[in-house]
């Protein structure tokens, strides 16, 4: 099996970003590490403070962080990093080439049941022009991103890494401690019978997402004549892979309860990441007012509305809006 560095060479990627994904993919082996030590190591549970989303931190919340954190601002290659766990950007090497965000562990909430969590990231190019802790420097559209993936701390643990050339996936071979690619350039199917959404959030979607799973619950008796099956991890993550590995629409739609968060998701740490893996993978990803990729961030913890997968599938979703 190829190892990482031969694909990311092979898909072009300069010898700077390379070394830069395998310093943070340690801090995600590490990570792993601490995952499957479980209530062994004493690391499950909650703290007693709020992350700066208001949401209260998970002890693997504020390890993963501090890991991740220590191992980028000591590598040389980045100017600054932001996290979800952070409430300003962090500085880094002032002459560092790249910003980096993440979301250390998400769906951290499961870590309490043994379930699937993982790391999200993200990378740009850092304008050298800007100082390393001026958050504007992280204010750009996904399309700027040069490499974005996830690591799924699973059964095994699991990379999908993307640096504009198709995304990949990789699982960790314990015996040497290296990523594996075991299913190059991906595609997700444009045909789906499966969806993800939070159903206990339904009295507060805007009306074509309610219309649109309507039909999806109507199955062979409503207008879409099929039957489809919902499946939810809880954990963007997790519903993301397995979007990839066998197709379907993952959904975080608008929500009417607050209009200061049109979205539960990160725009930099959750939905511009997954949008280029999955966009790479052959799917769409959109808030249902335009592509993801192509909102510009007006700060660091944006939230979005999400709308990702299965490219025919979104496209139906989509048409629901234009009603």
């Amino acid at each position: 099996m190829k190892r990482l560095n031969s694909q990311l060479q092979e898909d072009g990627a300069p010898m700077e970003l390379i070394l830069l994904i395998r310093t943070l993919l340690a801090g995600c082996k590490e990570i792993s590490f601490r995952v499957g030590q479980g209530a062994l190591a004493g690391v499950l549970g909650s703290t007693l403070s709020e992350n700066v989303q208001g949401e209260t931190q998970k002890k693997l919340d504020v390890i993963s962080n501090q890991i991740l954190k220590d191992i980028l601002s000591e590598s040389g290659y980045v100017k600054a990093i932001s996290s979800e766990e952070e409430d300003d950007v962090v500085a880094c090497n002032p002459d560092g080439k790249y910003l980096v965000s993440f979301d250390p562990l998400d769906g951290s909430s499961n870590t309490d049941i043994n379930s699937l969590i993982g790391t999200i990231f993200s990378i740009t190019h850092a304008p050298q022009w800007m100082d390393a802790d001026d958050p504007s420097a992280f204010l750009q559209p996904g399309t700027q991103s040069v490499a974005a993936g996830y690591v799924l701390y699973g059964p095994s643990a699991m990379l999908a890494l993307t640096t504009g050339k198709g995304t990949h996936l990789y699982t960790l071979d314990k015996t040497h401690g290296g990523f594996l690619l075991t299913t190059p350039n991906i595609m997700i199917s444009e045909q789906t019978s499966e969806y993800s959404i939070n159903a206990s959030n339904q009295r507060h979607w805007e009306a074509p997402i309610q219309e649109y799973v309507s039909d999806l619950i109507a199955g062979t008796d409503g207008p879409r004549e099929k039957d489809f099956n919902m499946r939810s991890v809880a954990a963007m993550v997790g519903d993301i892979h397995r979007v990839l590995s066998r197709g379907g629409i993952f959904m975080y739609p608008y929500d009417k309860r607050d209009p200061n968060k049109p979205g539960k998701l990160r725009l930099l740490y959750e939905a511009n990441p997954m949008a280029f893996l999955v966009e790479q993978a052959g799917g769409l990803a959109d808030t249902g007012a335009g592509r993801i990729m192509e909102v510009m961030p007006t700060e660091i913890h944006q939230r979005v509305p999400v709308l990702i997968g299965s490219k025919k599938e979104v496209e139906t979703c989509l048409s629901y809006y234009k009603k």
